[in-house]
Protein backbone atom coordinates (compact mmCIF):
# COMPACT_ATOMS: atom_id res chain seq x y z
CA UNK A 1 0.00 0.00 0.00
CA UNK A 2 1.58 3.79 -1.04
CA UNK A 3 1.59 6.30 1.29
CA UNK A 4 -0.59 9.38 0.43
CA UNK A 5 1.74 12.34 1.16
CA UNK A 6 5.02 11.54 -0.15
CA UNK A 7 8.30 11.13 2.15
CA UNK A 8 10.63 12.77 0.12
CA UNK A 9 14.23 14.58 -0.62
CA UNK A 10 13.47 16.93 -3.08
CA UNK A 11 9.84 18.15 -3.30
CA UNK A 12 10.56 21.66 -1.50
CA UNK A 13 12.16 20.25 1.72
CA UNK A 14 12.31 23.40 3.50
CA UNK A 15 9.08 25.28 2.52
CA UNK A 16 7.23 25.03 5.56
CA UNK A 17 4.02 26.85 6.09
CA UNK A 18 6.18 30.45 7.06
CA UNK A 19 7.98 30.28 3.75
CA UNK A 20 4.90 29.49 1.65
CA UNK A 21 3.03 32.37 3.41
CA UNK A 22 6.07 34.66 2.81
CA UNK A 23 7.03 33.83 -0.80
CA UNK A 24 3.36 34.35 -1.54
CA UNK A 25 3.18 37.76 -0.18
CA UNK A 26 6.30 38.58 -1.74
CA UNK A 27 4.95 37.44 -5.38
CA UNK A 28 2.56 40.45 -4.86
CA UNK A 29 5.31 43.00 -3.85
CA UNK A 30 7.23 43.10 -7.29
CA UNK A 31 9.03 46.48 -6.01
CA UNK A 32 11.05 43.66 -3.60
CA UNK A 33 11.88 41.47 -6.00
CA UNK A 34 15.44 42.64 -6.87
CA UNK A 35 16.73 45.27 -4.39
CA UNK A 36 15.69 46.65 -0.73
CA UNK A 37 16.10 45.89 3.14
CA UNK A 38 16.88 42.46 3.59
CA UNK A 39 19.71 41.59 1.60
CA UNK A 40 21.83 44.15 3.44
CA UNK A 41 20.12 42.69 7.10
CA UNK A 42 20.93 39.41 5.83
CA UNK A 43 25.03 39.64 5.41
CA UNK A 44 24.89 41.82 8.59
CA UNK A 45 23.47 38.60 10.08
CA UNK A 46 25.21 36.07 8.72
CA UNK A 47 28.56 38.15 9.77
CA UNK A 48 27.54 38.97 13.07
CA UNK A 49 26.98 35.32 13.68
CA UNK A 50 29.96 33.67 11.77
CA UNK A 51 32.81 36.21 11.33
CA UNK A 52 34.26 37.50 8.60
CA UNK A 53 32.75 39.45 5.46
CA UNK A 54 29.63 37.81 3.86
CA UNK A 55 29.50 38.71 -0.12
CA UNK A 56 26.06 37.43 -1.81
CA UNK A 57 24.98 36.01 -5.17
CA UNK A 58 22.66 34.76 -7.35
CA UNK A 59 23.85 31.06 -6.21
CA UNK A 60 26.22 29.34 -4.05
CA UNK A 61 28.15 28.19 -7.62
CA UNK A 62 28.44 31.95 -8.27
CA UNK A 63 29.47 32.68 -4.99
CA UNK A 64 32.32 30.13 -5.26
CA UNK A 65 33.30 31.43 -8.97
CA UNK A 66 33.97 34.85 -7.52
CA UNK A 67 35.84 33.48 -4.84
CA UNK A 68 37.98 31.66 -7.34
CA UNK A 69 38.49 34.63 -9.51
CA UNK A 70 39.55 36.84 -6.61
CA UNK A 71 42.20 34.40 -5.45
CA UNK A 72 43.35 34.98 -9.18
CA UNK A 73 43.22 31.34 -9.94
CA UNK A 74 45.10 30.65 -13.21
CA UNK A 75 44.78 28.72 -15.92
CA UNK A 76 46.47 25.02 -14.95
CA UNK A 77 46.68 25.85 -11.14
CA UNK A 78 44.48 23.54 -9.53
CA UNK A 79 42.13 22.69 -6.51
CA UNK A 80 41.45 19.97 -4.41
CA UNK A 81 37.83 18.72 -4.13
CA UNK A 82 36.45 15.45 -3.39
CA UNK A 83 34.82 13.08 -5.25
CA UNK A 84 31.80 12.36 -4.33
CA UNK A 85 30.29 16.00 -5.06
CA UNK A 86 28.15 18.21 -7.11
CA UNK A 87 28.51 18.76 -10.57
CA UNK A 88 28.51 22.96 -9.59
CA UNK A 89 31.85 23.27 -8.01
CA UNK A 90 33.89 21.23 -10.64
CA UNK A 91 32.23 23.62 -13.00
CA UNK A 92 33.10 26.79 -10.68
CA UNK A 93 36.78 26.02 -10.78
CA UNK A 94 36.67 25.24 -14.45
CA UNK A 95 34.92 28.59 -15.20
CA UNK A 96 37.74 30.40 -13.15
CA UNK A 97 40.29 28.91 -15.10
CA UNK A 98 41.71 26.79 -12.60
CA UNK A 99 41.64 22.41 -12.78
CA UNK A 100 39.69 20.29 -10.44
CA UNK A 101 41.48 17.52 -8.82
CA UNK A 102 39.85 14.82 -6.99
CA UNK A 103 40.85 12.95 -3.74
CA UNK A 104 39.03 9.99 -2.60
CA UNK A 105 36.70 10.00 0.31
CA UNK A 106 36.40 8.38 3.87
CA UNK A 107 33.78 5.93 3.73
CA UNK A 108 32.94 6.43 6.91
CA UNK A 109 32.85 10.18 7.01
CA UNK A 110 31.90 10.62 3.58
CA UNK A 111 34.67 13.68 3.25
CA UNK A 112 37.99 14.58 2.53
CA UNK A 113 41.05 12.89 5.07
CA UNK A 114 44.01 14.55 4.62
CA UNK A 115 46.26 11.84 3.61
CA UNK A 116 44.48 11.65 0.16
CA UNK A 117 44.49 15.60 -0.30
CA UNK A 118 48.20 15.43 0.57
CA UNK A 119 48.94 12.54 -2.14
CA UNK A 120 48.00 15.33 -4.65
CA UNK A 121 49.49 18.08 -3.60
CA UNK A 122 51.52 19.67 -6.20
CA UNK A 123 53.17 23.51 -6.85
CA UNK A 124 50.10 24.03 -9.02
CA UNK A 125 47.77 23.55 -5.61
CA UNK A 126 46.19 26.69 -4.82
CA UNK A 127 42.90 25.33 -2.59
CA UNK A 128 41.53 22.59 -0.72
CA UNK A 129 37.80 22.48 -0.51
CA UNK A 130 36.35 21.01 2.17
CA UNK A 131 33.13 19.53 1.88
CA UNK A 132 30.63 18.59 4.89
CA UNK A 133 28.76 16.05 3.23
CA UNK A 134 25.44 15.65 4.00
CA UNK A 135 26.06 17.36 7.39
CA UNK A 136 28.75 14.82 8.43
CA UNK A 137 31.97 17.43 9.91
CA UNK A 138 35.32 17.16 7.28
CA UNK A 139 38.52 16.66 9.04
CA UNK A 140 38.68 20.76 9.38
CA UNK A 141 42.03 20.43 11.81
CA UNK A 142 44.37 17.91 9.68
CA UNK A 143 43.15 19.94 6.35
CA UNK A 144 43.90 23.53 8.26
CA UNK A 145 47.29 22.51 9.48
CA UNK A 146 48.40 20.85 6.23
CA UNK A 147 47.14 23.70 3.98
CA UNK A 148 48.73 26.29 6.68
CA UNK A 149 52.05 24.68 6.05
CA UNK A 150 51.76 24.59 2.68
CA UNK A 151 50.67 28.39 1.66
CA UNK A 152 47.40 26.49 0.54
CA UNK A 153 43.91 28.10 1.06
CA UNK A 154 41.07 26.06 2.91
CA UNK A 155 37.36 26.51 1.70
CA UNK A 156 35.04 25.12 3.63
CA UNK A 157 31.87 24.10 1.37
CA UNK A 158 28.89 24.63 4.41
CA UNK A 159 26.01 24.10 1.58
CA UNK A 160 25.00 21.19 3.63
CA UNK A 161 25.03 22.51 6.95
CA UNK A 162 24.61 25.87 8.72
CA UNK A 163 26.24 26.47 12.03
CA UNK A 164 23.86 27.33 15.24
CA UNK A 165 25.78 27.26 18.28
CA UNK A 166 25.07 23.75 19.17
CA UNK A 167 26.74 21.66 16.82
CA UNK A 168 30.46 20.61 16.33
CA UNK A 169 33.07 23.10 16.82
CA UNK A 170 35.01 24.93 13.97
CA UNK A 171 32.11 24.42 10.86
CA UNK A 172 32.53 27.71 9.54
CA UNK A 173 35.09 28.92 11.75
CA UNK A 174 38.24 27.52 10.24
CA UNK A 175 38.81 27.99 6.65
CA UNK A 176 40.62 31.01 4.90
CA UNK A 177 36.50 31.37 3.20
CA UNK A 178 33.15 29.85 3.71
CA UNK A 179 30.79 28.53 1.15
CA UNK A 180 27.18 28.98 1.90
CA UNK A 181 24.57 27.53 -0.55
CA UNK A 182 20.86 28.61 -0.05
CA UNK A 183 18.97 26.26 -2.59
CA UNK A 184 15.92 24.54 -2.25
CA UNK A 185 17.26 21.73 -0.66
CA UNK A 186 19.96 22.82 1.03
CA UNK A 187 20.83 24.07 5.26
CA UNK A 188 18.46 26.48 4.98
CA UNK A 189 16.87 27.77 1.71
CA UNK A 190 15.90 30.92 -0.15
CA UNK A 191 14.66 29.00 -3.34
CA UNK A 192 17.92 30.28 -4.51
CA UNK A 193 21.47 32.15 -3.86
CA UNK A 194 24.51 31.64 -1.93
CA UNK A 195 27.08 33.57 -0.37
CA UNK A 196 31.05 33.39 0.18
CA UNK A 197 32.45 34.45 3.35
CA UNK A 198 35.48 35.56 3.48
CA UNK A 199 38.20 35.61 6.40
CA UNK A 200 40.99 37.05 4.98
CA UNK A 201 41.34 40.51 4.05
CA UNK A 202 43.85 39.88 1.38
CA UNK A 203 40.57 39.37 -0.98
CA UNK A 204 37.84 41.64 -0.16
CA UNK A 205 38.11 44.41 -2.25
CA UNK A 206 38.62 41.80 -5.53
CA UNK A 207 34.95 40.63 -4.27
CA UNK A 208 33.65 43.68 -3.68
CA UNK A 209 34.57 44.40 -7.22
CA UNK A 210 32.25 41.26 -7.96
CA UNK A 211 29.87 41.70 -6.28
CA UNK A 212 29.06 45.12 -7.30
CA UNK A 213 29.55 44.45 -10.79
CA UNK A 214 26.99 41.47 -10.36
CA UNK A 215 24.03 41.86 -12.76
CA UNK A 216 19.95 41.34 -11.83
CA UNK A 217 18.43 38.39 -12.34
CA UNK A 218 15.56 39.13 -14.61
CA UNK A 219 11.79 39.61 -13.16
CA UNK A 220 10.81 36.41 -14.56
CA UNK A 221 13.29 33.85 -12.92
CA UNK A 222 12.72 35.96 -9.67
CA UNK A 223 8.47 34.82 -10.06
CA UNK A 224 9.39 31.80 -11.11
CA UNK A 225 11.87 30.72 -7.82
CA UNK A 226 8.87 32.37 -5.44
CA UNK A 227 6.33 30.29 -7.25
CA UNK A 228 8.16 27.44 -6.05
CA UNK A 229 7.39 27.15 -2.60
CA UNK A 230 3.55 27.41 -3.27
CA UNK A 231 3.09 24.86 -6.16
CA UNK A 232 5.16 22.65 -4.23
CA UNK A 233 2.68 22.84 -1.18
CA UNK A 234 -0.19 22.50 -3.45
CA UNK A 235 1.24 19.20 -5.27
CA UNK A 236 2.33 17.30 -2.53
CA UNK A 237 -0.21 16.09 -0.57
CA UNK A 238 -1.57 14.54 -3.92
CA UNK A 239 1.72 13.34 -5.54
CA UNK A 240 0.34 9.87 -4.16
CA UNK A 241 -2.94 10.19 -6.13
CA UNK A 242 -0.82 10.57 -9.14
CA UNK A 243 -2.83 14.29 -9.76
CA UNK A 244 0.42 16.19 -7.78
CA UNK A 245 2.68 14.03 -10.21
CA UNK A 246 1.22 15.20 -13.57
CA UNK A 247 0.76 18.92 -12.27
CA UNK A 248 4.66 19.08 -11.67
CA UNK A 249 5.35 17.51 -15.10
CA UNK A 250 2.74 20.48 -16.24
CA UNK A 251 4.81 23.03 -14.73
CA UNK A 252 8.16 21.82 -15.73
CA UNK A 253 7.18 21.24 -19.55
CA UNK A 254 6.09 24.71 -19.47
CA UNK A 255 9.11 25.97 -17.79
CA UNK A 256 7.53 27.75 -14.57
CA UNK A 257 9.70 25.79 -12.27
CA UNK A 258 13.68 26.54 -12.82
CA UNK A 259 15.82 23.76 -12.53
CA UNK A 260 18.44 23.04 -9.95
CA UNK A 261 21.29 22.43 -12.60
CA UNK A 262 21.05 23.43 -16.12
CA UNK A 263 21.44 20.97 -18.97
CA UNK A 264 25.09 23.28 -19.92
CA UNK A 265 25.93 22.38 -16.46
CA UNK A 266 25.70 18.53 -16.82
CA UNK A 267 28.04 18.92 -19.64
CA UNK A 268 31.15 21.10 -17.27
CA UNK A 269 30.20 24.39 -18.71
CA UNK A 270 28.93 27.43 -16.25
CA UNK A 271 27.81 30.69 -17.32
CA UNK A 272 30.95 33.12 -16.06
CA UNK A 273 27.98 35.95 -15.59
CA UNK A 274 27.50 36.62 -11.57
CA UNK A 275 24.30 37.64 -10.46
CA UNK A 276 22.99 39.50 -7.58
CA UNK A 277 21.02 37.92 -4.83
CA UNK A 278 17.28 39.07 -5.68
CA UNK A 279 16.05 40.92 -2.27
CA UNK A 280 13.05 38.82 -1.94
CA UNK A 281 15.46 35.57 -2.24
CA UNK A 282 17.50 37.10 0.51
CA UNK A 283 14.35 37.84 2.78
CA UNK A 284 12.82 34.24 2.59
CA UNK A 285 17.28 32.65 3.48
CA UNK A 286 16.96 35.43 6.26
CA UNK A 287 13.34 34.21 7.79
CA UNK A 288 15.09 31.03 7.90
CA UNK A 289 18.76 31.84 9.10
CA UNK A 290 16.72 33.93 11.85
CA UNK A 291 15.20 30.43 12.67
CA UNK A 292 18.19 27.81 11.53
CA UNK A 293 18.24 26.63 15.72
CA UNK A 294 14.95 25.96 15.37
CA UNK A 295 15.45 24.36 12.25
CA UNK A 296 18.54 22.15 12.77
CA UNK A 297 17.27 21.56 16.25
CA UNK A 298 13.79 19.63 13.75
CA UNK A 299 16.68 18.10 12.09
CA UNK A 300 18.24 16.80 14.77
CA UNK A 301 15.09 15.43 16.06
CA UNK A 302 14.00 13.49 12.75
CA UNK A 303 18.24 11.83 12.90
CA UNK A 304 17.41 10.84 16.54
CA UNK A 305 14.22 9.17 15.62
CA UNK A 306 15.66 7.25 12.63
CA UNK A 307 18.34 6.16 14.95
CA UNK A 308 15.50 4.82 17.40
CA UNK A 309 14.07 3.50 14.76
CA UNK A 310 16.48 1.31 13.14
CA UNK A 311 18.03 0.43 16.36
CA UNK A 312 14.44 -1.23 16.98
CA UNK A 313 14.82 -2.74 13.54
CA UNK A 314 18.53 -4.29 14.96
CA UNK A 315 19.87 -2.54 11.85
CA UNK A 316 22.76 -0.66 14.09
CA UNK A 317 26.16 -2.58 13.98
CA UNK A 318 24.42 -5.79 14.38
CA UNK A 319 26.20 -8.43 12.73
CA UNK A 320 24.42 -9.61 9.35
CA UNK A 321 22.46 -6.36 9.51
CA UNK A 322 20.74 -5.43 5.98
CA UNK A 323 22.32 -1.88 6.15
CA UNK A 324 25.23 -0.49 7.65
CA UNK A 325 25.26 3.15 9.29
CA UNK A 326 28.47 5.30 8.71
CA UNK A 327 30.30 5.78 11.48
CA UNK A 328 30.84 9.28 11.84
CA UNK A 329 27.06 9.41 12.56
CA UNK A 330 25.89 10.24 15.37
CA UNK A 331 22.51 11.03 16.70
CA UNK A 332 22.50 14.55 17.98
CA UNK A 333 23.90 15.78 14.40
CA UNK A 334 21.94 18.18 12.27
CA UNK A 335 22.22 15.79 9.27
CA UNK A 336 20.51 17.17 5.94
CA UNK A 337 20.46 13.65 4.95
CA UNK A 338 21.22 10.31 7.31
CA UNK A 339 23.27 8.03 5.06
CA UNK A 340 23.21 4.06 5.31
CA UNK A 341 25.35 1.37 3.07
CA UNK A 342 23.04 -1.30 1.44
CA UNK A 343 23.38 -3.77 -1.37
CA UNK A 344 21.05 -2.80 -4.72
CA UNK A 345 20.73 0.53 -3.04
CA UNK A 346 19.14 1.47 -7.25
CA UNK A 347 16.82 -1.49 -6.56
CA UNK A 348 15.39 -0.30 -2.92
CA UNK A 349 14.89 2.91 -3.89
CA UNK A 350 12.55 1.59 -6.59
CA UNK A 351 11.12 -0.21 -4.73
CA UNK A 352 10.12 2.24 -2.22
CA UNK A 353 9.33 4.82 -5.10
CA UNK A 354 5.92 2.51 -5.58
CA UNK A 355 5.31 3.02 -2.31
CA UNK A 356 5.35 7.12 -2.79
CA UNK A 357 9.05 6.98 -0.91
CA UNK A 358 11.18 9.09 -2.86
CA UNK A 359 14.74 8.37 -2.01
CA UNK A 360 16.61 9.58 -5.22
CA UNK A 361 18.34 13.16 -4.50
CA UNK A 362 20.87 13.14 -7.46
CA UNK A 363 23.29 11.99 -5.11
CA UNK A 364 22.85 8.48 -5.95
CA UNK A 365 24.54 6.30 -8.14
CA UNK A 366 27.06 8.32 -9.11
CA UNK A 367 30.90 10.00 -7.43
CA UNK A 368 29.28 13.82 -9.42
CA UNK A 369 25.71 14.31 -8.90
CA UNK A 370 23.11 14.25 -10.88
CA UNK A 371 24.31 11.20 -12.45
CA UNK A 372 23.64 12.43 -16.27
CA UNK A 373 26.51 14.66 -15.83
CA UNK A 374 29.16 14.06 -18.57
CA UNK A 375 32.39 12.78 -15.68
CA UNK A 376 34.85 13.19 -18.69
CA UNK A 377 34.01 16.72 -18.94
CA UNK A 378 34.60 17.64 -15.32
CA UNK A 379 38.39 16.06 -15.64
CA UNK A 380 37.10 12.91 -13.77
CA UNK A 381 38.37 9.54 -14.56
CA UNK A 382 36.01 6.75 -14.07
CA UNK A 383 37.71 3.95 -11.63
CA UNK A 384 40.05 6.68 -10.61
CA UNK A 385 38.72 6.69 -6.70
CA UNK A 386 37.62 3.47 -5.72
CA UNK A 387 36.15 4.31 -2.31
CA UNK A 388 34.25 7.20 -3.38
CA UNK A 389 33.16 5.18 -6.46
CA UNK A 390 31.87 2.19 -4.34
CA UNK A 391 29.89 4.57 -1.79
CA UNK A 392 27.75 6.12 -4.33
CA UNK A 393 26.54 3.03 -5.91
CA UNK A 394 25.82 2.14 -2.04
CA UNK A 395 24.61 4.64 -0.52
CA UNK A 396 21.15 4.96 0.58
CA UNK A 397 19.70 8.22 1.68
CA UNK A 398 17.16 9.04 4.14
CA UNK A 399 15.56 12.34 4.41
CA UNK A 400 15.99 14.44 7.41
CA UNK A 401 14.24 17.75 6.89
CA UNK A 402 12.38 19.96 8.92
CA UNK A 403 9.03 19.05 7.07
CA UNK A 404 9.57 15.77 7.54
CA UNK A 405 7.79 13.74 11.09
CA UNK A 406 8.42 11.07 13.22
CA UNK A 407 5.77 9.39 12.16
CA UNK A 408 7.19 9.43 8.39
CA UNK A 409 10.31 7.94 9.93
CA UNK A 410 8.41 5.13 11.15
CA UNK A 411 6.64 4.73 7.80
CA UNK A 412 9.72 4.89 6.01
CA UNK A 413 11.41 2.58 7.97
CA UNK A 414 8.66 0.06 8.74
CA UNK A 415 8.16 0.14 4.22
CA UNK A 416 11.95 -0.35 4.14
CA UNK A 417 12.04 -3.24 7.10
CA UNK A 418 9.71 -5.11 4.53
CA UNK A 419 11.11 -4.75 1.50
CA UNK A 420 14.89 -5.86 3.38
CA UNK A 421 12.71 -8.75 5.03
CA UNK A 422 11.40 -10.04 1.21
CA UNK A 423 14.06 -9.91 -0.51
CA UNK A 424 16.83 -10.92 2.35
CA UNK A 425 18.99 -12.41 -0.16
CA UNK A 426 19.25 -9.75 -2.51
CA UNK A 427 19.49 -6.55 -0.27
CA UNK A 428 22.79 -7.13 2.12
CA UNK A 429 24.67 -4.97 4.09
CA UNK A 430 28.14 -3.39 1.84
CA UNK A 431 31.11 -4.74 3.89
CA UNK A 432 33.57 -2.70 4.80
CA UNK A 433 36.85 -2.49 3.09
Amino acid sequence: MSLLSPIHHAFAPLADWRQVLLATALHCAPWKYRRGKSTERFRTEIEKDLGGHAFLFGSGREALLAYLRSIGLKPGEEVIVQALTCVVVPNAVHAAGGRPVYADIDPETLNLNAASVRKLLSPRTRAVICQHTFGIPGPLHDLRTLCAAKGILLIEDCAHTVPDGSGPRGIAATGDAVLLSFGRDKAISGVSGGAMLVKTNEHLEPMRAFERESVDLSRRVIVRLLLYPLLYALAKPFYGLGIGKAFLALLGRLRILVPIVQPDEKKGDMSPILHRMPNALACLALDQWKRRKSLNDKRRKIVAAMWEALAEQGWLYSQGSPLRVPGAIVPHLPLQKFPVFVKNAEAIRQALKRKNIHLHDGWTGCVICPGSTDLLSLDYQSGSRRMAEQCSLSILSLPTHPTMSERKVRDLIRELGSILSEKNKNFVVQERS
